[in-house]
């Protein structure tokens, strides 16, 4: 894998000087950045899923993603210009800002209730709703502390089958989704609450690497 750039090698020692138990993260979260620039780079989406606690920080990833989180993300000259010709352009030129294409599954209710109700497969929601969404070369994190949540397992299978990467974060011990994973963050902890821990310092650098990559401005 290639070396840190030295704003990322910046944003990894801010991590480990807070949590230097991470340290054994490091390398994975060196692949999954690489794998999620090379997802960007070509123009893809990246999707999250997880349950509980799990899919809340699934919906935090996104909404970090889809706006400035610690830098600035200036729109392009060539979206302000075409922005000047449209009803109130001026004004969402001077405050949108740029955004990474992120999705977390399992929120449209409609979709959801429909699958429950209509496939009798339990646990598929994720699954077809990224059926219908993901594309090759898009990225999927799936996030459960026991690393054997079976909705995220279907969804990573999905997107594999559609030639996309299925990364997941997870606690540290041997499970399904580890063993499926194209890239596996597998982060210390005894018990569900020291691991969504680790997980928050994880998925927290994670944007802060990405932003990094397209935006490396401090706001």
């Amino acid at each position: 894998m290639a070396e840190w750039t030295a704003l990322e090698q910046e944003v990894m020692d801010d991590m480990l000087r807070r949590r230097p138990d991470l340290k054994c993260c490091e390398e994975a979260m060196r692949q999954f950045n690489g794998a999620l620039k090379n997802c960007y780079d070509r123009g893809g989406t990246f999707f999250t899923c997880g349950n509980g606690g799990s899919c809340t920080d699934a919906q935090h990833i996104v909404g970090e993603l889809c706006k400035s989180f610690e830098r600035k993300r200036p729109l392009t000259n060539e979206i302000r210009e075409a922005l000047s010709s449209q009803p109130l352009g001026n004004e969402l030129a001077d405050n949108l800002e740029r955004g990474l294409p992120a999705v977390t599954l399992g929120l449209n209710s409609a979709l959801k209730t429909a699958v429950e109700n209509d496939i009798p497969l339990r646990d598929i929601a994720f699954a077809q709703e990224l059926n219908a969404l993901i594309r090759p070369g898009d990225m999927l994190l799936a996030i459960s502390t026991s690393g054997n949540a079976k909705n995220c397992l279907m969804a990573m299978s999905v997107a594999k089958a559609y030639g996309g990467i299925a990364a997941a974060l997870t606690g540290p011990r041997d499970s399904n989704m580890a063993r499926h994973a194209d890239v596996i963050i597998q982060v210390p902890g005894g018990s569900t609450k020291e691991i969504q821990e680790g997980h928050a310092v994880v998925w927290h650098t994670l944007c802060c690497l990405i932003e990094v990559a397209y935006f490396p401005e401090m706001r």
